[in-house]
């Protein structure tokens, strides 16, 4: 599992028998300092995975009326972030067996601040779709190989790497959705200046990013951790892939209806509009401190079961309580809704876990977050026309509780001690 190019998980062979143990002699100030600026891209990088989606949230009615964008395309523009997450992701891989992991994340983080920044600037609709389509193709392959960058370079600190990965992208999730509005009245009110300044972060992920790709490039003396030699699996024979991807699917149509209608399921409650606006914050920031502590613990244990159990628990608390006295306790359905949403750090460490190899994480994680983004398309849309339907918000409602049911079960199957290469490989030789 480990290269040349190592840094953060430098081994040292057991003594031989007979002899007396070496002291194990320090790593060069440099390579610890290269792994400190590997650590820091990583999670710079994770910082600008979803502000590209939920600072446009908040200004969408300003940016439909400015660009004369109809209904219709503006409910397929909250739909286009799966899309793009699925179909961009599953070529993730690919890309990484060609140029490596990190020249791919690098070249991600370069999409991101290009098509943030230039979609400031679109003067139609087909052209703000298409940066943004731009943005998300960043967005969705970083998505997929974050994780396998960690698990080449950080093999024995997977869990505080995705640790660290997850609470960097819940913060960036939560910022995003909190100060955008307000930094954009503070800039003038014009909605390009508060969707572009996001742009600015995107850039200094890519500076961060490019030393290290030049780094990894000069050590290893090819593609920056390309993994052209990793075994192609038939991973679709893999029942614990298809779990992860499952779970994966139903975890991610929870979060993109919270994201998108939790204001509104506050509102119609009697909730003011500025105190649900804070509810959907704190179901991101309570994704923060746990999405750091979650991933450490979890990969402590041989398996994640408990955690499934305890995160469906609190969804299927949240929920109910939000159907049956949503002003009764909002902020605390809102705890119990956030701490549900948990399950995405959780997932990402599974992906890590269930693999032996970094090209076996670049395959399952391609494989469970392009499957999952597809599951979680038709979700916030099947939401909308419930509501629309009734009038009410006890059957989307306890539909997302519902749907916690399979996810748990699914998940149950995902958190199982196995690694998809003992799945998957016999099955194939046996074919």
């Amino acid at each position: 599992m480990s290269s040349a190019a190592d840094t953060a998980a430098p081994v040292t062979a057991p003594p031989r028998a007979g002899t007396r143990p070496q002291t194990e002699r320090p790593a060069p100030p440099h390579r610890r300092y290269l792994g400190w600026l590997f650590a820091v891209a990583i999670a710079a990088a994770a910082f600008n995975l979803r502000p590209v989606v939920t600072s446009l949230g908040p200004l969408l009615d300003q940016v439909r009326t400015d660009l004369g964008m109809s209904p219709t395309v503006a409910g397929l523009l909250t739909a286009v972030p799966s899309l793009c997450f699925a179909l961009f992701g599953f070529a993730a891989p690919g890309l990484a067996r060609r140029l490596g992991p990190v020249a791919v994340v690098t070249a991600g983080m370069g999409a991101i601040t290009a098509g943030v920044l230039a979609r400031s600037f679109a003067a139609g609709t087909a052209v703000f779709l298409l940066l943004t389509a731009l943005a998300l193709a960043g967005v969705a392959v970083s998505n997929v190989l974050i994780p396998v960058v960690i698990k080449r370079y950080f093999p024995d600190r997977v869990g505080p790497m995705i640790g660290l990965y997850s609470m960097a992208l819940s913060a960036g999730t939560a910022l995003a959705a909190a100060v955008t509005v307000p930094l954009t009245k503070a800039l003038g009110g014009d909605w390009r200046l508060g969707l572009g300044v996001w742009a600015a972060l995107g850039a200094l992920a890519l500076l961060l990013w490019l030393p290290v790709l030049l780094t990894r490039r000069r050590e290893s003396g090819g593609p920056a951790g390309g993994t052209a030699a990793a075994v192609r699996l038939p991973i679709t024979r893999s029942r614990t892939a298809w779990a992860l991807a499952v779970f994966f699917g139903f975890q991610a149509t929870g979060a993109y209806v919270v994201m998108g209608w939790l204001p509104t399921i506050f509102q119609d409650a009697g909730v003011s509009e500025g105190t649900s606006g804070v509810l959907l914050a704190v179901t991101m920031v309570i994704g923060v401190p746990v999405s750091f502590v979650l991933p450490n613990l979890a990969a402590r244990r041989g398996d994640q079961r408990l955690f499934v159990v305890v995160l469906a628990s609190f969804g299927i608390a949240g929920y109910s309580g939000l159907a049956l006295a949503s002003a009764a306790a909002p902020w605390l359905w809102a705890v119990l809704v956030g701490l549900s949403n948990c399950a995405f750090p959780l997932v990402l460490t599974m992906i890590g876990l269930r693999a032996r190899t970094a090209g076996g994480v670049a395959q399952l994680s391609a494989f469970a977050q392009g499957v999952g983004y597809l599951i979680s398309i038709p979700g916030p849309i099947l939401i909308g026309r419930l509501y629309q339907a009734t009038g009410e918000w006890y059957l989307p409602l306890g539909f997302l509780a519902v749907l916690l049911v399979p996810q748990m079960l699914f998940g149950l199957r995902a958190a199982r001690a196995r690694h998809i290469e003992d799945e998957a490989l016999p099955a194939a030789s046996g074919a």
